[in-house]
């Protein structure tokens, strides 16, 4: 009997140790409870809707997932390198800029007006790490199109009816930012392919490079605006988190999207919002969830093809995956294309491209240090600091008046390598693009519109005053529809002969010829 008993005894010793070994070592996440002040409409839509408890614990009888295609291991990093292949020093680095850089020219080269139009939402007001959320994830579903919907989708599952409220009514708010950020994208878009295709007003040779960032730096004070007001409404639900809500959250790893669970989407608050103002909370709270897992280093992190955003090389990587679910985007493209793109040119052509590198390189890194100075400032939102607004705004600015100068720098050497191809070297271009899709309209960020009515960007060129307004114009009513827009509804009244863009441009394959047919893209944006 005492034989017996004794090994009992000792297997029961030790699953009580181990026991109270994994209860010991659980993570627990700790946050300031302080209170953030909101923006007056986010702090009436928190008295206005009841606080409303709920259960987090992991969703139930959610309908089995269909099978999910796995990445393929070119296309998507794999588990235990991630760190060491995304850094703000590889971001920076003259190889990966050389590349992101010659693939936007490709693109711009090869493209349309409309095609320049398309971007990613979130590619503004990026100071919250999700970018480099997306590119570390061990899964490898970071550039899959359901990953940010999966992130976003857990996030509003544990919210309470405040908090989510919070979300939505700083949606319904900066949804018209979005718009007119987008809108105001337009006449930039507009003077780099005058600039390429030779549409230079009398007395002009090129783009007036300081115009240009001048425009921008007005750009990005609405950038500034989106920044600032989202860090502080989601930086007061942060600081608001229940200890339920900070445990479900904590099983989710920052770096591994197979940890999340499976939540279907808030089909009752899509159907309450409009497009833009869902597509809005959706970023929130995804992005709500990069900044409360991630670090000031993840927040400062940009990709190689974050600046520089106006030549249509995000419709060239993106287009295969409009409404295409469970598309895994190609992290090898840019690269690949960009050098094929360097492979195709002379060395005098060439030497234009790579002479961007060594030309830019202050601004750029002027560029981190700004970021790391908002970055670090914002943060102070999610335990009840105050967030010194003004500085925020100013260096925002000035990131704006950055872009610009490399964006302009940019479009001026696509344009004189452009001047020199020869036929030969444009159907290699062509060929290498592998995409004979030309988008009927535009896109306000990925959403189709059609094609606005723009005021004359002769200033661009230094030919004239520039609007008081300049990178600040409301949009149309009709921008972000399908239907034509109508000059009554442009607030800003471009002026008579100025720059309409209704239609396609010259094919810029041959300044001498019209599009020869090509496929209409009347594809519905891509899912949030």
């Amino acid at each position: 009997m005492k034989k017996r008993f004794i090994p009992l005894l000792i297997i029961t010793l030790m699953l009580s140790l181990l026991l109270i070994t994994a209860c010991a070592s659980s993570d627990k996440t700790a946050l300031s409870a302080s209170s953030v002040t909101t923006t007056e409409a986010v702090q009436n839509a928190q008295l206005a809707q009841p606080t409303k408890t709920r259960s987090v614990e992991a969703p139930k009888n959610q309908p089995t997932p269909k099978a999910t295609p796995q990445p393929q291991p070119s296309e998507s990093p794999k588990a235990g390198d991630t760190a060491n292949q995304y850094t703000l020093e590889q971001a920076m680095s003259d190889n990966a800029q050389l590349s992101t850089i010659a693939f936007s020219g490709l693109a711009f080269i090869t493209g349309s007006s409309g095609a320049d139009t398309f971007m990613p939402p979130g590619k503004v007001a990026d100071f919250f790490g999700f970018q480099y959320m997306r590119d570390v994830d061990t899964a490898g579903y970071g550039h899959n199109t359901t990953f940010l919907s999966k992130a976003a989708n857990n996030v509003l599952f544990i919210l309470n009816d405040q908090q989510k409220a919070k979300l939505v009514a700083l949606a319904k708010e900066q949804a018209p930012l979005y718009t007119n950020f987008a809108y105001n994208r337009f006449p930039i878009m507009d003077a780099f392919r005058r600039n390429l295709e030779g549409k230079v007003p009398t007395g002009s040779n090129s783009l007036n490079i300081q115009a240009v960032a001048s425009y921008t730096a007005s750009l990005y004070q609405t950038d500034a605006d989106l920044s600032y007001n989202r860090a502080i409404v989601v930086g007061s639900i942060i600081s608001s988190f229940t200890d339920e809500q900070k445990a479900y959250l904590a099983k989710m790893q920052f770096n591994n999207s197979a940890t999340w669970a499976e939540v279907a989407e808030d089909e009752q608050l899509k159907k309450s919002m409009t497009n833009t103002e869902f597509v809005a909370v959706m970023t929130y709270a995804s992005e709500l969830f990069s900044w409360y897992k991630g670090s000031i280093d993840a927040d400062v992190y940009f990709c190689p093809e974050r600046h520089g955003t106006y030549f249509g090389g995000f419709y060239m990587k993106d287009y295969p995956a409009m409404n295409n679910p469970d598309y895994f985007i190609s992290t090898s493209l840019t690269g690949d294309s960009g050098q094929g793109f360097l492979n195709v040119l002379n060395t005098e052509q060439r030497a234009l491209i790579t002479g961007i590198i060594d030309e830019q390189r202050s601004a750029l890194q002027e560029i981190a240090q700004i970021r790391t100075t908002v970055s670090t400032e914002l943060r102070k939102a999610m335990t009840g600091g105050s967030v010194d607004k003004e500085m925020v705004y100013s260096l925002i600015k000035r990131y704006g008046e950055l872009d610009g100068q490399m964006s302009a720098l940019y479009a001026t050497r696509f344009s004189q390598v452009n001047k020199t191809l020869t036929e030969t070297q444009r159907a290699a271009l062509v060929k290498l693009r592998d995409l004979d899709v030309v988008p009927q309209g535009a896109y306000m960020f990925s959403t189709p519109t059609a094609m606005p009515q723009l005021p004359n960007t002769d200033y661009m060129f230094g030919m004239g005053s520039a609007p008081a307004n300049a990178g600040q114009l409301t949009a149309p009513a009709s921008f972000g529809s399908t239907n034509e827009p109508k000059n009554a509804e442009d607030p800003n009244k471009p002026p008579q002969g100025g720059n309409k863009n209704t239609a396609e441009p010259k094919n810029t394959q041959d300044p001498n010829k019209t599009p020869q047919g090509g496929n209409k893209d009347t594809t519905p944006k891509p899912k949030p």
